[in-house]
């Protein structure tokens, strides 16, 4: 005997079939008022350096792009590309020199690491510059034996050379830690596997085991030329006229523009140190490749893909 089920009607009116309750985002009243904050700051910090007449932003506009600044910045450029190219180089050799199995390479590496990273640059620099006190002339021959060439110093070592000399110097043991560092991130069963193959060692290093090091070497690597590019200001006291020389030098024949002169040198390290933070971007997504199922998004898909989400709201919105 079949018993009927009597349910009870709801109270109200029936929903409408389809209709999806609306989800609230839940409320961060303190990010946005940390926000305010933040935005009011800026503003007062950018209406600042618009409107003080102190700045003298006429002159910046001046100087911004003389011949004469333009030259120094060109210094300032070779100078840091030489020493960059020359430091990695012998952060590399020095990095190997540290792994090696060779007792003696492993100390003199550690020696030149630990040496040239206690010494201030400018001690570094300042000495080059004085060498000539010491060794008038430097000759090629047999060691402790007849000399074939002989060289003058003094020549030999112009300003340019000495500040690429001092910078590659100091530049190339911190590097070889960084690299030293990213080799030894490798995990060991690549060596091991780069072995079983039967490649030679120095394939091993070149196809297998740096292309996986430079992964974590290119970030601090960037960091480094990031500070090799505002080190060569110190250039200035080897009487070689960079970038912040030039502007230091003509500050000192035009005393009324010391400040838009020192903001040309700001904006010019700012964007080279912007472009460093570029290439470091899409470098280190080159290099992902073999850990990320999918690269990292350019900023400028990120906007689009922004973009795309504000135009799918509105479409919700007004579908409402």
């Amino acid at each position: 005997m079949s018993e009927s089920i009597v349910r009870a009607a709801p109270a109200g009116p029936p929903e409408p079939a389809g209709r999806a309750e609306r989800v609230l985002p839940l409320r961060r009243p303190g990010r946005w008022i940390g926000a305010a904050v933040v935005l009011v700051l800026v503003a007062q910090a950018g209406h600042g350096l618009l409107t003080n007449p102190f700045y003298q932003w006429d002159r910046f506009a001046y100087w911004f792009l003389r011949p004469v600044v333009l030259e120094g910045l060109w210094i300032t450029l070779r100078v840091a590309a030489y020493s960059a190219l020359l430091g990695l180089a012998g952060g590399v050799l020095l990095a190997l020199g540290r792994i090696s199995g060779n007792p003696v390479l492993r100390s003199v590496s550690w020696t030149y690491v630990w040496l040239l990273r206690s010494v201030p640059l400018i001690v570094v620099l300042l000495f080059l510059y004085n060498l000539s006190a010491l060794y008038p002339t430097l000759s090629v021959g047999v060691p402790f034996g007849p000399a074939f060439f002989t060289f003058d110093e003094s020549r030999l070592a112009t300003d340019m050379v000495v500040a690429v000399v001092g910078l590659s110097a100091v530049e190339t043991a911190y590097a070889a830690e960084v690299v030293r560092a990213g080799l030894l991130s490798v995990d060991q069963g690549q060596h091991e596997a780069a072995a079983a193959l039967g490649l030679p060692r120095r394939y091993q290093f070149t196809r297998i085991v740096f292309p996986q090091a430079l992964r974590a070497i290119v970030p601090s690597y960037v960091n480094l030329l990031i500070g090799l590019v505002k080190a060569t200001s110190l250039v200035f006291y080897v009487s070689l006229l960079d970038l912040f020389g030039t502007v230091q030098g003509l500050g000192s024949t035009y005393p009324g523009d010391v400040v838009p002169l020192l903001l040309v040198a700001t904006v010019w390290y700012v964007i080279l140190t912007s472009v460093l933070s570029a290439v470091q971007y899409h470098v280190e997504r080159y290099y992902a490749r073999g850990a990320l199922r999918t690269p990292p998004p350019t900023p400028l898909q990120r906007a689009r893909a922004g973009l795309g989400e504000l135009r799918s709201r509105h479409r919700k919105e007004t579908a409402r």
